[in-house]
């Protein structure tokens, strides 16, 4: 359908939340999604995709807001798409993914269910995140509001932008000058380096040419507010000066690497990162135990509720529903382990922790957090789940009392699941980034486990994403 064609929709009352973080109003029996609204937004409607089921529309006019509708604390709020619940109150959000949680479980997983828990909001709602990624791009993107309000693309300096991709656009970069998931030394950090590069005549990355002499800037923090930043350069040129200006301005950098990057994507993981100043990690803790963070490990980005989460984990591992029944000295399988934060969180209760995960170097990462915390109960092994979790598996390191499984969005295969089946653990502790495939994960678990308990954990705030821990006991 062209475009020209599509209707505009007026007087519209914006009625409930979706997925992605977009809201949804119903006109008889089509359901229509539109970014940034709240429910009880009274809108109009320009229509900008249409299914026979569906239809996707802007908002052309905001005729009365809702009542619970707020002020976006950032200024880059409808450009940004970071964070796109920042106009709805943050107890209207966790109302929303409680509700997403139930809606999934119910509807994806049609299963029996205990009362699900009341989810564990975030105690900080901005300024929660320990690592930040940023692009430099020889062209800023602009919206057509801004050219407008510029009175033309002639009137605006478009170059060298450092900040966010605008969503699904490779090639399109907002320039961020603000920017609240982080403390503010990011933005110092950014907009310094912006105003520095831009002096000295540095080039920006552009991404259909694959050159620039800036390409990214990594920011990584610990509980502590010490810094690990990594800097991508798009190519090899003196970067020294660059570099001694940053450890000179900001003393808070105790890990300043640099990586140069001629490939022709982002990803740094198979490239050799240097440090220029300082050591090679930074060191986060979580109660007694410590981690060590390079420039490639994994860590959950906000560090105070993964706590909270990694604390429901465990709970589930060694409780029952009614605390009633302890499981002593359990050996763990923790499937998709990742630097192992789990495995070892749990491994002083346990007998053996055994931990599964595919990224080499992130197991090399578990492994050295073990001896870290003296932990001498934890195996390690990295490869493709499906493959490694196998039967053969099972019988060599024997039938686990309780299993942990942290799969990624995508859920687990179902020849995990069949092994999972195999392998009979007592307790299945299931987190889960994406509540739909959980669901379609618990439903093929059915016959044989149930859900006992249910704990949605908000991780982060302002967005669409919740994580969700359930306990499923074998029947």
């Amino acid at each position: 359908m062209k475009k020209k064609n599509l209707p505009l929709l007026e007087n519209i009352e914006i009625t409930g939340v979706a997925a992605e973080g977009k809201a949804l109003a119903r006109i008889n029996d089509m359901v229509v999604f539109v970014p940034l609204c709240v429910p009880g937004d009274i809108v109009d409607l320009q229509v900008t995709r249409k299914k026979h089921s569906f239809m996707e529309a802007q908002v052309k006019r905001i005729i009365r807001p809702a009542d619970q509708r707020c002020e976006p604390r950032c200024k880059h709020f409808t450009q940004c798409g970071g964070c796109k619940w920042q106009m709805l109150p943050y107890a209207e959000q966790l109302r929303w993914k409680q509700q997403q949680i139930e809606d999934n479980l119910r509807r994806i997983g049609h299963i029996e269910l205990p009362e699900i828990s009341p989810i564990l909001g975030s105690k900080q709602t901005y300024e929660y995140r320990n690592k930040l990624e940023f692009t430099f791009a020889d062209r800023k993107w602009l919206s057509w509001d801004d050219i407008h309000a510029a009175g033309g693309l002639e009137n605006i300096d478009n170059t060298y932008g450092l900040g966010f991709h605008i969503p699904n656009c490779f090639d399109k970069v907002l320039d961020i000058t603000e920017c609240h998931l982080m403390p503010d030394y990011n933005n110092q950090i950014r907009n310094a380096i912006r105003d520095y590069a831009r002096a000295r005549g540095l080039t920006f990355y552009n991404e259909h040419k694959h050159e620039g002499q800036l390409r990214n800037l990594i920011i990584r923090s610990n509980h502590l507010g010490q810094l690990m930043v990594i800097i991508v350069f798009g190519e090899d040129f003196d970067y020294a000066p660059m570099l001694d200006w940053m450890h000179a301005s900001f003393p808070q950098i105790i890990s300043l690497q640099y990586v140069v990057n001629t490939k022709f994507n982002d990803t740094i993981g198979d490239l050799d990162i240097r440090v220029w100043y300082g050591q090679d990690h930074i060191i986060e803790q979580m109660e007694d135990l410590v981690f060590k963070v390079g420039p490639k490990s994994f860590y959950q980005t906000n560090t105070e509720q993964a706590y909270e989460l990694y604390k429901v984990a465990r709970d589930f591992a060694f409780f029952s529903a009614d605390n009633t029944e302890e499981i002593t000295q359990p050996l763990i399988y923790d499937l998709y382990t990742g630097t192992g934060t789990i495995a070892n969180f749990v491994a002083r209760q346990a007998r053996q922790v055994i931990g599964i995960e595919y990224v080499p170097e992130a197991i090399e990462d578990a492994r050295v957090n073990a001896r870290l915390n003296h932990l001498d109960n934890t195996l390690f092994f990295a490869g493709d789940m499906k493959d490694i979790l196998n039967r053969d598996f099972i019988n060599r390191y024997g039938r686990p009392d309780v299993l942990i499984t942290d799969p990624p969005r995508a859920g687990m295969h179902p020849d995990v699941i069949d092994t999972i089946l195999f392998a009979q653990p007592r307790r299945i502790v299931y987190v889960s980034c994406n509540p739909a495939t959980q669901a379609r994960d618990l439903r093929l678990l059915d016959a044989d486990y149930r859900v006992a308990r249910v704990q949605p954990v908000d991780m982060f705030p302002h967005t669409q994403h919740v994580e969700n821990v359930v306990l499923l006991t074998r029947r």
